[in-house]
């Protein structure tokens, strides 16, 4: 009965904002920016648990591809219309990319370590152990992060960085693609879709994607421009609210989900798929940006970054390759969970540049020390680079479970 409401509670948030949407109720900023939060947040639920059903229909190459672009597509409606007003309002950049980096560092920093802590409590053991079929994830991921470091140096993010970067993401989906698909661990909402029988299931399951994307589509707008009004109104900076809150709204389903795995003992479901994310994120996701940017200016061109966002993306890229070069031997423990989590909100009491530059110092020695003195994580990262040179990864077996999207 829980489960059921739930479900009817994601759609009854979702549905408020298309009726408020559709009726053109006047609401004040701050509200808009709640109502349609509200609605995202309510959408998000329900494409997850609709992506997690879907697999039972889906081909399995087609539901890779399909299920990866499903699990972030709230955070990409929101972060793609700054990018879109870029386009026409060059000031609109600093908050494509204050609400690019605030979702990645978010991922690290309060999702991994909340998965580690969530499993330990349940079953006291301190290390999160993936299975190896995970390593294609982390391999991609670390290419990207390596790329990415020329983000911040060009000062610029251009359809260059799109190519390689949807580039390092397809070939990502198909190395995955080799390992085989685990079947669908269906839990909660998704559990009482799944035992529909076919039609009445594929019907539910459509029905969810499409409220859940109409929901996104009309809410992203109103709730990008309710965030900078209601900062303008109540003198909150816009860059903060847009780089932290908006996230939040739009990546806590995929936190609960991995959590609600990690309760369940599933500790390689729950990290994988907020691993998976963060590949998606942090190739896709940044990829994008420049692509509607664009298209939105009617001509090519580069968003151009001031030194308050390239310290940003710096910083991002920092984290990210300390992350990987914890998790190149595919485990995960406590301590190291702690120390992420410690780097990641000490950082937010923070707002000079040196301080960020400082952090960004940090995480990169902290990469350098981990891969000279522990000869398990230096072997295994190397070890990535040269499966890829050899074209083996992604022939690992399949986990036996897996996460949702």
């Amino acid at each position: 009965m829980s489960h059921a409401l739930w479900l009817l509670g994601a759609a009854a948030l979702a549905l408020q904002w298309i009726i408020l949407r559709v009726t053109e109720t006047p609401v004040p900023p701050h509200w808009e920016a709640l109502l349609a939060g509200a609605g995202i947040l309510g959408a998000a639920f329900l494409l997850a648990w609709a992506a997690e059903v879907a697999q039972i229909d889906i081909p399995q190459k087609l539901a890779l591809a399909f299920l990866a672009l499903i699990a972030v597509l709230p955070e990409y409606a929101v972060d793609l219309y700054f990018a879109w007003a870029a386009g026409k309002d060059p000031s609109y950049t600093q908050y494509a990319v204050a609400n690019m980096t605030g979702a990645n560092r978010l991922l690290i920093g309060l999702g991994w370590p909340a998965v580690v802590l969530t499993f330990w409590l349940v079953t006291r053991r301190t290390r999160v152990e993936l299975e190896p079929s995970h390593g294609s994830e982390v391999l991609y991921l670390s290419v990207a992060t390596l790329y990415s470091f020329l983000i911040p140096l060009k000062g610029t993010i251009s359809l260059i960085d799109s190519m390689v970067l949807i580039a390092i993401f397809v070939r990502y989906i198909v190395a995955a693609s080799r390992a085989g698909v685990f079947q669908p661990e269906l839990a909660g909402p998704a559990e009482i879709l799944g035992r529909l029988p076919p039609v009445p299931r594929r019907a539910a399951t459509v029905a969810l994607f499409l409220v859940s994307g109409l929901t996104i589509f009309l809410a992203a707008a109103p709730f990008a421009e309710g965030l900078l009004a209601t900062g303008r109104r109540f003198g909150i900076e816009e860059f903060i609210l847009v780089q932290w809150l908006a996230p939040l709204a739009s990546e806590s389903p995929e936190f609960i989900v991995a959590i609600l795995f990690a309760l369940r003992a599933n500790s390689g479901a729950s990290m994988g798929t907020l691993l998976s994310s963060k590949v998606n994120q942090w190739t896709i996701l940044i990829g994008a940006l420049p692509i509607a940017y664009s298209l939105s200016a009617g001509r090519v061109g580069a968003l151009v970054m001031d030194a308050r966002q390239v310290e940003e993306v710096l910083l991002t890229a920092a984290q990210s390759l300390f992350a990987v070069a914890v998790l190149a031997n595919l485990s995960f423990s406590l301590k190291e969970a702690a120390l992420i989590a410690v780097l990641f909100t000490t950082q937010l009491f923070f707002t000079d540049p040196l301080v960020r530059f400082g952090y960004s110092a940090v995480y990169i020695v902290l990469t350098v020390a981990l891969l000279l003195l522990s000869r398990d994580s230096r072997s295994a990262f190397f070890a990535m680079f040269r499966q890829l040179a050899g074209g083996r990864l992604g022939r690992a077996p399949a986990a036996q479970g897996g996460p949702g999207p």
